[in-house]
């Protein structure tokens, strides 16, 4: 009997490791104030939403070669509104202007208002085999959201990248009801 437990223990942990090679990691995260999820899913449910990338997660490769490839990854990893993620940018701009923004391999002082502000990014020389991504999400000038995220990844067409989307996008498109505006969002409340 004690044998079996050994080999079933030993499977399971075997098992395990599979799904934790492909385990994204996210850092920290920050909500502004006005970060309302139920905005997000108005505007972008049924709607394309747009996204801009800075940097290349893959140096070694074209970055339009790369951006072509991450958008599938992206649109099967996407939150939950049925949006269509596109890089097209708008004849018009739109007010408001939402939009999220990946930057891959960002500076380090790089600032997500000042990138929602100005749409300037800053961004240093990746690893090969690592993805970092530092993804915002504006409404006009305002960071809303914003995190960070990695994962060791073959190319823009890597399993583990589609993970790191998913993740990311959880983290970036928060559905808790502790971030609603109403709720107070103090520790205490």
């Amino acid at each position: 009997m004690r044998v079996l437990k050994k080999i079933a223990t030993a499977l399971l942990a075997a098992a395990a490791v599979p799904a934790a090679a492909y385990a994204a990691t996210i850092g920290g995260y920050f909500y502004a104030v006005q970060y309302d999820y139920r905005e997000f899913f108005s505007i972008a449910d049924n709607k394309n939403f747009r996204v801009v990338l800075g940097g290349n997660p893959f140096p070694g490769m074209n970055a339009d070669d790369v951006a072509r490839q991450l958008l599938p990854q992206m649109q099967a990893n996407k939150p939950r509104p049925a949006l269509t993620f596109t890089y097209d940018k708008p004849a018009e701009e739109p007010r408001p202007d939402y939009r999220l923004w990946l930057i891959f391999n960002p500076a380090n002082d790089l600032g997500a208002d000042s990138v929602c502000a100005t749409g300037k990014t800053r961004y240093k020389e990746g690893k090969p085999g690592q993805v970092y991504v530092f993804g915002i999400y504006c409404r006009n000038d305002l960071a809303l959201s914003q995190t960070t995220g990695w994962v060791n990844a073959s190319g823009p067409d890597d399993p583990r990248v589609g993970e790191l989307f998913k993740d990311l996008f959880l983290v970036i498109f928060n559905d808790s009801m502790s971030l609603r505006p109403q709720s107070g969002r103090g520790i205490f409340n």
